[in-house]
C-alpha cells in the first residue's frame, strides 16, 4: 500500500496542509512515527509528539491549531480517530481484494455459496450451509450443516461454527472462537454424580457483530442464545446458554456470563467481568473491571463496581471508610 497525502485527503473527504505529493507506506503511532509513515492526533494529552513527530503524513482534526512549526503534512478531516479507522478498513479490504481463491476445502453439495465468496484451505462446509455475499472464510474452519452466514462476513482461521447457527451480515469471527458448543448444563444425580443435559437449540447473531479470538458462545438449552445487533466482544470471554446480549453492548476480555443471564441494549462490561444466571441487567449500565453481578440491575444508565458489585458512588463511599479504618489500625 502507497498513498499520497492528496489520495488520503479525497478518500476521507479531508484538507492537505503542506505537501499534497507527501508519501505514505504503513503506520505508525504518533509518539514514534518515521519517514514513510501516516500518523494520526487526535487526543489532546498527545500534543507535543506533534512537534516531535516525524511521519510523512499526519492526519489531525479539521479545527487543531499548532503551536509550534509542524514536519508532516496535515491533513485535516473533521475526526481523526474516525479517519483512521476508515482508512485502516479500505486498506483491509482492498488488500482481501487481491487474495480470492479456493484452496483445499470440502465444501457439502447442497450448501450454496454466494458471490465473491473467498474459501481458505482445510474448511470444511457442511449440507445446507447458506453463506452471503463476499464472505471471507480464512483456513482451518469448520461450519456446521444447517448453517446460516449473511454478506460481507470474515471467518478467521480456526473458528468452529457448531451445526445449525444463525449469522448476520458482516460479521466479524476472529481466530479460534466457538460458536454454539454445549452449555454447561448438568442434573446431580441421589448417588452424587453428574448426568448432563442435552442443548438442541442453536446461537442466533444478529448484524455488525465482532467477537473475538478464543470467546465461546454457547448453545440454547431450548430456544436461541442471542447476540444482537452491534454487539462487540473481546478475546477470551464465555457466553452460556440461552444468554441475551443487548444490541451495541461491548464486552472486554475475560468476562463470563452464566446460563440464561440478560443483558440490556448499550452495555460497557469491564474485564474479568462475571454475571450470574437468569438474572436482568438494565439499558446502558457499566460494569467496572473485576467485578461480579449477582441480582438484577433495574435502572438504567448506573454504573456499578466490586465483588459483589454495588452502584459506584457506592463503593467509593465504602472504600474511603476502609481505608480511613486501615490507617487507623
Amino acid at each position: 500500500m502507497e498513498m499520497t497525502a492528496k489520495d488520503l485527503a479525497a478518500a476521507l473527504g479531508g484538507t492537505v496542509e503542506g505537501n499534497p505529493e507527501a508519501k505514505f507506506s504503513s503506520f505508525g503511532k504518533i509518539e514514534h512515527g518515521k519517514a514513510g509513515q501516516l500518523s494520526f492526533f487526535a487526543n489532546p494529552k498527545y500534543e507535543h509528539f506533534v512537534y516531535t513527530s516525524k511521519a510523512s503524513v499526519l492526519l489531525v482534526n479539521a479545527d487543531f491549531q499548532p503551536k509550534e512549526p509542524v514536519e508532516p503534512t496535515l491533513v485535516r478531516v473533521p475526526n481523526a480517530y474516525d479517519g483512521m479507522a476508515k482508512l485502516m478498513k479500505l486498506v483491509a479490504a482492498k488488500e482481501q481484494k487481491c487474495r480470492r481463491h479456493r484452496g483445499r476445502c470440502r465444501i457439502a453439495w447442497s450448501a450454496k455459496l454466494g458471490r465473491s465468496v473467498w474459501v481458505g484451505d482445510f474448511v470444511t462446509i457442511g449440507k445446507n450451509c447458506r453463506i452471503g455475499d463476499c464472505t471471507r472464510i480464512y483456513d482451518n474452519v469448520t461450519i456446521g450443516a444447517g448453517t446460516t452466514i449473511g454478506k460481507n462476513c470474515i471467518i478467521y482461521p480456526g473458528v468452529h461454527i457448531f451445526p445449525g447457527m444463525v449469522i448476520g451480515d458482516r460479521v466479524i469471527l476472529h481466530a479460534g472462537c466457538i460458536i454454539g458448543d454445549d452449555g454447561f448444563g448438568n442434573v446431580k444425580l441421589p448417588d452424587g454424580s453428574w448426568e448432563k443435559i442435552e442443548h438442541l437449540g442453536n446461537v442466533v447473531i444478529g448484524n455488525d457483530v465482532e467477537i473475538g479470538s478464543n470467546t465461546t458462545v454457547d448453545r440454547a438449552q431450548m430456544e436461541s442464545t442471542i447476540i444482537e445487533d452491534g454487539v462487540r466482544i473481546d478475546n477470551l470471554c464465555q457466553i452460556a446458554h440461552n444468554v441475551v446480549v443487548g444490541k451495541n453492548t461491548a464486552m472486554a476480555a475475560l468476562t463470563g456470563v452464566a446460563g440464561s443471564a440478560r443483558l440490556g441494549e448499550g452495555c460497557t462490561i469491564a474485564g474479568l467481568v462475571g454475571v450470574v444466571g437468569h438474572i436482568k441487567v438494565a439499558d446502558n449500565s457499566t460494569i467496572g473491571a473485576h467485578s461480579l453481578i449477582i441480582g438484577n440491575i433495574r435502572k438504567p444508565g448506573e454504573t456499578w463496581y466490586g465483588n459483589p458489585a454495588i452502584l459506584h458512588k457506592d463503593y467509593l463511599k465504602a472504600y474511603a471508610k476502609f481505608k480511613q479504618s486501615a490507617n487507623e489500625d
